[in-house]
């Protein structure tokens, strides 16, 4: 029996599917888990006024997958699939088990150009250069308690290919602690941390790279560099050129528009950053004229905090809203 929330989303979810068509939305990559996508998600707005994209689907496991396998097939992160599967278990979902994919997001409030990373829901979006109709999706992982991933407006100083490590002395103080002895420098190889590839950012000391512990997306673990897996930054080191801007945000709350739907997604990974529902959306998108706005939908959002956009308002009128209702 489902609830009547998991009814609610349901029948959002729907729409959603035949609205984001409608809205010539593009996903790729969604292919069941087994063997690692070597695609990022890309994906195509009919018009650039939308900030919604993609479209989130159900898959079934099998026997042996967990939810990580899974994910990163799909790019998604831990905490993607955390999120949107509260109900499955993450490492032992079982044979034939309903799991989520939640690729449906809405684009960070932020210029569209370069890289673009929103900390809290970890996730890296690139806007290529002379494709306003473009985005480009990769999941992350972020630096642990203590060592958080800047916020700001940086740049990629300098590209580099088969990078070496030499790890700072408090890093190596911090694994000698616990009898794990690091050598002065970690040569090119898959024992090295930084993966192929490596984009070095203009704050000192910070980088993009990949990864040997792929499992670790979507998790705060680093220490203060974004990781990628190895397919992503295989796949977007070439794209990038030095120069690039990198603009790294905090927004736990995004609102966005598809058409004329407004949705709501929510990533609180902490509990500090838990907002009363009226104080989520701002005044002046409440009050804009035309818009029917539905709190209850905004406080749901709020309160499950599944990661994934959910409908919370529609600038339509009564009667388009009827005439969609007929058609969906």
């Amino acid at each position: 029996m489902k609830s009547k929330a998991e009814a609610s989303w349901g029948r959002q979810r729907t729409r959603g599917f035949k609205r984001a068509a409608l809205a010539g939305v593009v996903t790729l990559g969604l292919g069941l888990a087994g063997v690692p996508s070597v695609q990022a998600d890309t994906f195509k707005l009919t018009h650039q006024g939308d900030s919604v994209v993609g479209v989130a689907f159900y898959v079934k496991s099998r026997k042996h997958d967990t939810l990580l396998d899974i994910g990163r097939q799909n790019q998604l992160g831990y905490q993607d699939m955390d999120q949107a599967n509260k109900k499955v278990d993450m490492w032992v979902p079982g044979d034939h088990a309903d799991v989520l994919i939640p690729t449906l997001f809405v684009l960070p409030n932020t210029p569209r150009t370069g890289l673009v990373l929103n900390r809290p829901e970890m996730r890296l979006y690139y806007y290529p250069p002379g494709k306003p109709d473009e985005v480009q999706s990769y999941p992350i992982s972020i630096g642990r308690e203590g060592w958080s991933t800047p916020l700001g407006t940086f740049s990629v100083a300098t590209k580099v290919k088969d990078p070496t490590w030499t790890p700072p002395p408090s890093i190596r103080a911090e694994h000698a602690a616990k009898g794990d002895i690091l050598p002065a420098v970690v040569p090119a190889g898959p024992d090295n941390p930084l993966g192929p590839y490596a984009l070095r950012l203009s704050i000192p000391g910070y980088l993009i790279h990949g990864t040997n512990k792929p499992w670790g997306l979507g998790m705060q673990v680093s220490h203060g560099c974004i990781r990628m897996n190895n397919e992503g930054i295989i796949e977007l080191f070439p794209q990038v050129a030095a120069g690039t801007t990198v603009t790294i945000v905090n927004q736990p709350y995004k609102l966005g528009w598809l058409g004329d739907d407004l949705y709501l997604e929510v990533h609180i990974d902490d509990e500090g950053q838990r907002k009363a529902a009226r104080s989520v959306i701002p005044d002046s998108v409440a009050n804009a004229q035309g818009l029917q706005l539905d709190w209850k939908a905004v406080e749901r959002a709020v309160a499950e905090n599944t990661g994934l956009p959910q409908l919370v308002g529609s600038r339509r009128s009564s009667a388009d809203r009827l005439h969609l209702d007929m058609i969906f």
